[in-house]
């Protein structure tokens, strides 16, 4: 973090000259723009007295800005391949599992499915881009079919199963994560 620069910025913000923001912590103007170009660095104290007559606290100006990312290309995706039961489990957007839903693309072999999901709270939405699918939601079961959806609260148990004989698409979204 450059700290120097980041304290010249919420003194410029502030409306206020160097000079006044030593004053205002009871320091130089030598040494606040010795440590807004970096040339030196304050003691924690000094710090704490800047923030203070910058009307700031420490836990919000050491606060990384987060550039968040808001389109994602086919290779920001994290791939995971299940060959087993025969799936493949796209993460299209990454690090979702922070977010309070987590889109994935699901292809499912023929005669393939996803791994069962225990019930929890949250709920979880779908829809068949190409093929179609057998949904398992406790003891029952639906067939969705491309250009079809489905939405159910995950209280049940659940998985997708591929009964036909082409690969079976999903964008299959859950809330909160849950994959």
């Amino acid at each position: 973090m450059d700290i120097g620069n980041k304290i010249r910025d919420m003194r410029i913000e502030k409306g206020l000259t160097q000079e006044e923001l030593a004053d205002r912590s009871e320091l130089t103007k030598g040494f606040i723009s010795q440590i807004e170009r970096n040339l030196t660095s304050p003691s924690v104290d000094s710090l704490l007295d800047i923030l203070e007559a910058l009307g700031t606290e420490p836990d919000k100006f050491f606060k990384r800005k987060e550039n968040e990312k808001i389109t994602f290309k086919d290779e920001d995706f994290f791939e995971s391949v299940n060959d087993e039961l025969g799936y493949t489990l796209d993460w299209i957007v990454p690090n979702a599992q922070k977010n309070e839903m987590e889109p994935m693309r699901i292809r499912i072999s023929p005669g393939g499915s996803s791994k069962e999901i225990q019930p929890y709270e949250g709920e979880e939405f779908g829809y068949v881009i190409k093929g179609s699918v057998v949904l398992v939601y406790g003891n029952e079961e639906y067939k969705v079919k491309k250009g079809e959806s489905f939405y159910f609260k995950a209280n049940s148990s659940h998985y997708l199963k591929n009964e036909g004989k082409c690969v079976s698409e999903i964008l299959w979204i859950s809330s909160p994560p849950n994959f």
